[in-house]
């Protein structure tokens, strides 16, 4: 699983939303420049009282609509399609997935992952788990890896059989591997963090979170350490 932080708005904006509301913008100790050349300011740190703002009125005074001023997008690769079910559960965002109808070329070029060696028996050939491993997500249960390169492997035989990827894709493996883009608000990413990032979420989900709370802006985690749950 890989997580990098695409872009992200910076704090400063919801501060500035905060103090719209009160037209205290002389209070504020957020720093700029401004462009000698253009008409443009660039601003360079939200100052501490700033920040602290932001966390009193989103996190304390729980008026976290404020928040929904910040936004994140993520490319998120290397992760399952029982994983992008879970986060389509999420509403407040949005998400860009790569396309099966490319991914599924690949796939088509490959050799088997494995033979018979009986009528009622499977086994890897060689190099065919490594060689899984980089469409499928592994779990830690032998078991299921098992059936998913099964799976994965009838698949493969549909593809060369010349059954077009629109159909074949729904012979897909949920351990499939898919790579995506995601928006999402502060706001709503609290919320998704706080849930997933529990010990009842789903493990891979769990190590999404702690993913995605890593690749935030070290001047933004502040917001959501609280939401952290179960982390150890």
């Amino acid at each position: 699983m890989t997580v990098k932080l695409l872009s992200h708005t910076p704090l400063y904006i919801c501060a500035h939303a905060i103090r719209m509301s009160h037209d205290n913008h002389d209070k504020s100790d957020s720093q700029c420049y401004d462009d000698l050349y253009s008409d443009q300011r660039e601003w360079i740190d939200c100052g501490p009282k700033d920040r602290a703002l932001i966390e009193r009125v989103g996190n304390k005074l729980k008026h976290a609509s404020v928040l929904e001023h910040l936004v994140y997008s993520f490319d998120i690769s290397d992760v399952s399609r029982a994983l992008l079910q879970e986060l389509a559960r999420h509403r407040m965002a949005s998400l860009t997935v790569k396309s099966t109808r490319y991914t599924l070329n690949e796939l088509k070029s490959e050799e088997p992952f494995t033979e018979y060696t009986d009528f009622n028996d499977q086994e890897y050939l060689p190099s065919g788990y490594e060689r899984a491993c980089k469409y499928l997500v592994m779990t830690e249960n032998e078991h299921v890896n098992r059936y998913s390169i099964l799976a994965l492997d009838n698949l493969r035989d549909l593809l060369v059989a010349g059954i077009s990827n629109d159909i074949a894709k729904y012979a897909l493996p949920e351990a499939y591997k898919v790579r995506l883009q995601w928006t999402i608000n502060a706001r709503s990413l609290q919320n998704f963090l706080q849930l997933r990032s529990s010990k009842d979420a789903l493990w891979e989900i769990r190590l999404l979170a702690a993913h995605i709370y890593k690749a935030l802006p070290s001047d933004h985690q502040y917001l959501f350490t609280p939401f952290m749950k179960d982390t150890k």
